[in-house]
């Protein structure tokens, strides 16, 4: 499992980490041994004398390989090395030299117990043939446990994608730091368990972390609702969209939530308060009140005129800002200039298709366009799904791990945008707000278990936030 908090380093990234530790006078064979040592421990401690083969491609990848394979045999495990040709750089052939038993051709080892792919790792930059990534499927099928090094071959270390069929790992040793390819999709399910080797690399003061638990304060003897923080929703056509938002805010912390509807709606909660706003003034009349924290639009919204007008009166009402769902549509209907009428630096909560339509033609992997977007938004950018990515203005960038697939349903987005309002409210921070609004419905569904409706996970909110104080 990923540490939270850490940092992910791109490939170039790496390679600069890579070259300070050279130049500190740590040669780069004696690298490679620290990281062939601490891959053959975990493979040790889980696989034992388990028949083991390991594939070895032809650069610094395959020679940590050699010496895992090394490093294996002295301890008694019957393991065999099969590799696609010879090793092409100094530091491998070197590790090749070290290995004293026999090199099988890839194409005709036997399959073993255990697999260890030592192929391809960080910097691949085009997929293995047809032919090697059939003979890799193929031997990692046959063994009990397999294990990638670094990262599964075949994969982009960047961006997530896979450049060939990648087979499915039991673990990832990643070696000196994380890799963005471990938690962006489809790249982090080609594995069931990640770690990572120390090998001396030093991955401080990156921009680039995998999100971490929150650490949140209780309320003082001295708080009341207002300095808890008011939240607004501004409800729309949708009532049960804005009321899941509400009731989500109304247990994450908010002191004081209120609901400005436009459509009839049950709110089941008596604490939030409901004010009938059928219009747009009757909007920016009630969100005049300066006591207000944080204002959340577009769950139920609407998408027509009128839905623009009332989105149109939270955008300058002067409070931060929570933009979710109909709200981002409408943004992303409004011409080029949809961007500039953004302030206080909101959070914008898109998934797929409404980052799609809200910033198009963006290139790069998902984090570099979450960056992009958030640098036009000039705010804080929640770019959702299976790998959830937080992005700020300043380039500072968080990836999510793994979250409950029961998430996948209609009305948790609602949940999230409530979570995150409520937290903007609490906090006055839009990037805390994103980040542990993230965490936080995370965990309410693991906490909720199985086949869940977004109801179900509003109930599960407290607790989760309690496990941060």
């Amino acid at each position: 499992m990923a540490i939270p908090g850490a940092s992910i380093l791109t490939a170039a990234e790496m390679r600069e980490a890579e070259q300070r530790l050279f130049a500190s006078g740590v040669p780069e064979f004696e690298v490679m041994e620290r990281a062939g040592a601490a891959c053959a421990e975990y493979i040790w401690r889980i696989g034992g004398h388990r028949s083991t083969l390991i594939l070895c491609g032809p650069g610094n990848n395959g020679g940590d390989g050699f010496v895992i394979a090394r490093i294996l045999k002295e301890r008694g495990v019957p393991v065999r090395v099969a590799a696609t040709g010879e090793s092409g750089t100094q530091s491998s052939r070197r590790a090749r030299e070290n290995w004293a038993g026999p090199v099988e051709d890839i194409f005709t080892a036997k399959p073993a117990l255990q697999l260890v792919d030592a192929l391809f790792g960080t910097g691949l930059t085009r997929g293995l043939d047809g032919k090697l990534a059939a003979r890799l499927a193929e031997l990692a099928g046959k063994a009990k446990h397999s294990y990638a090094i670094d990262m599964p071959s075949g994969m982009d270390s960047n961006s997530g994608k896979c450049l060939s069929p990648v087979p499915v790992f039991d673990l990832c040793i990643t070696l000196g730091s994380y890799k963005p390819s471990h938690f962006l999709q489809p790249g982090a399910s080609r594995f069931h368990d990640l770690v990572c080797a120390d090998i001396g690399i030093d991955a401080s003061g990156g921009s680039l972390h995998s999100l971490a638990k929150p650490r949140l304060q209780a309320p003082t003897a001295d708080s009341h609702k207002y300095n808890r923080g008011l939240t607004a929703i501004v409800g729309g056509y949708m009532a049960g969209a804005s009321i899941l938002a509400a009731e989500a805010a109304a247990r994450a912390g908010a002191g004081y939530v209120k609901y400005l509807g436009k459509a009839a709606g049950h709110v089941a909660t008596n604490a939030i308060v409901q004010t009938h706003a059928p219009d747009r003034y009757a909007v920016r009349d009630i969100l005049a009140d300066d006591r207000i924290s944080a204002v959340l639009a577009g769950p139920g919204l609407g998408r027509d005129e009128e839905a623009w007008n009332r989105l149109e009166s939270a955008l300058h009402s002067g409070h931060p800002l929570v933009l979710d769902a109909d709200a981002l549509v409408l943004l992303a209907d409004r011409g080029e200039d949809r961007l500039d009428i953004l302030m206080h630096r909101p959070i914008l909560t898109p998934h797929e298709g409404e980052f799609a339509r809200l910033f198009p033609g963006l290139k790069g992997s998902k984090v570099e366009r979450a960056r992009q977007a958030a640098v036009k938004a000039k705010g804080v950018i929640i770019y959702k799904g299976p790998d959830t990515v937080i992005a700020a203005p300043d380039g500072q960038a968080w990836i999510a791990p793994l979250a409950s697939p029961w998430l996948s349903t209609a009305g948790t987005g609602d949940v999230l945008a409530g979570l995150c309002a409520a937290q903007l409210a609490v906090t006055r921070d839009p990037v805390a707000a994103a980040r542990n609004a993230v965490w936080l419905q995370a965990e309410a569904a693991r906490r909720a278990g199985a086949a869940f409706v977004a109801d179900d996970l509003i109930a599960h909110v407290p607790a989760a936030l309690a496990a941060c104080l």
